[in-house]
């Protein structure tokens, strides 16, 4: 029979989840960093496990597998990016290009990382299986993502910046097919592509199309 009283017992299983909770996401934090710099290819489990003071049986434990923390990385990183859009201006912003340079913005953060690069580009091709975890996550991002940038040039339309029959969906999606098109055609180079130049001068072709002519000078800005 158990001696302990129930409020010490409850104690002792709180008490050791915050524990795992703080380890595992130690380990995310580790495998960000490594999988970023190095890529996730080229980084064993156990070079993770030894950065946190594990063995590779110990990070086992928190993840079933190498590619089960790959995705929880993913999920992190895409939730992390989501976080730093949702903290650039929307409305009452008066920059015309706001939009475009948020773009460039955007791809200069994930250049910063190259190695979270690949790994985006490696999930993706996982999620295509509709079977996988990485399908769900995918899919809900990419829903996210578009709705969120169609909303950001709605607000453009509104304030009279951009053309008024701008069809936002369609170009949300085309944003993000052209972004996600040059990660992918930057793994396949080695690097050698400068991400953030391709993505400028695509959002200053595409500002260019899109501004009412009032402001269609202001794609030089970029």
């Amino acid at each position: 029979m158990d001696d302990y009283p129930e409020k010490v017992r409850t104690r002792r299983k709180t008490g050791s989840y915050e524990v795992g909770r703080a380890k595992r996401a130690e380990i995310l934090d580790a495998a960000t960093r490594l999988f970023g710099m190095s890529g996730y290819h080229k980084v064993p489990l156990a070079q993770v496990a030894a950065d946190v003071g594990l063995s590779e049986s110990g990070l086992l434990h928190h993840f079933r597998s190498k590619k089960h923390l790959l995705l929880a990385v993913a999920e992190r990183r895409l939730e992390q990016t989501a976080t730093w859009w949702g903290s650039r201006p929307t409305q009452n912003t008066e920059d015309p290009m706001e939009v475009f340079r948020t773009m460039v913005d955007s791809t200069r953060e994930l250049a910063r990382e190259p190695g979270l690069i690949e790994l985006f580009v490696l999930i993706s091709a996982e999620a295509a299986d509709a079977t996988t975890p990485a399908h769900q996550l995918y899919a809900s991002w990419y829903q996210r993502a578009v709705d969120e940038t169609a909303q950001r040039l709605r607000d453009a339309v509104e304030r009279g910046y951009l053309q008024p029959d701008t069809n936002v969906g369609g170009c949300a999606r085309e944003i993000i097919a052209v972004s996600d098109g040059l990660q992918l055609q930057w793994v396949l180079s080695d690097g050698k592509l400068d991400l953030v130049e391709a993505i400028r001068d695509y959002s200053r072709r595409l500002a260019r199309s899109l501004l009412t002519p009032g402001y269609a000078s202001a794609a030089d800005s970029l």
